[in-house]
């Protein structure tokens, strides 16, 4: 049996990425960032009209029900079965759900702009903690002077953002 301490989470492969894709997945990213914004535009009144959980129900599953076509039309898939991935690997389906609820939760009070940069300041913040220790399989980045720059102009924009 697998061992699912913290030390098996620094054991993860990770990929190596060539210049050309990096720069085609960074603008994808960016759309992907974009349409987070529109998710939380559209759930805080969905949460208010049917209820908090109704609401990141149905953007679950509407949003299964395409994952589900899209396996169903991708032929065959690789890998391991679920049963054989550490069980820590599988923290992202609980932790997708409470976002969203606090995404429906917290935008019809402090608005889009703020709930996003707020999410922005805990993802780039965590990421930064990852990166620098490496966990989940991350390629190892010290945490350096721009970084450390980075987070205070983030800090700075939630701020400025909650003043405005």
């Amino acid at each position: 049996m697998q061992s699912s301490s913290i030390d098996n989470i620094c054991d993860v492969a990770t990929p190596t990425t060539n210049p050309g894709l990096r720069l085609l997945l960074l603008p994808l990213v960016i759309l992907a960032g974009m349409g987070l914004s529109v998710e939380a535009g559209l759930l805080g009144p969905l949460g208010v009209q049917v209820g908090h959980l109704w609401a990141t129900l149905s953007i679950f599953g509407v949003g299964s029900a395409i994952l589900f076509l899209l396996l169903l039309f991708s032929g065959p898939q690789q890998g391991p079965a679920l049963n054989e991935l550490p069980r820590w690997q599988l923290i992202g389906g609980f932790l997708g759900p409470i976002y969203v609820v606090v995404l429906t939760l917290a935008t019809p009070h402090i608005g889009i702009a703020m709930t996003m940069i707020a999410i922005l300041s805990g993802q780039v913040g965590k990421s930064v903690l990852i990166d620098h220790f490496g966990w989940f399989g991350a390629t190892r980045k010290k945490v350096n002077g721009e970084r450390w720059l980075a987070l205070l102009l983030i800090v700075a924009a939630l701020v400025l953002i909650a003043r405005g």
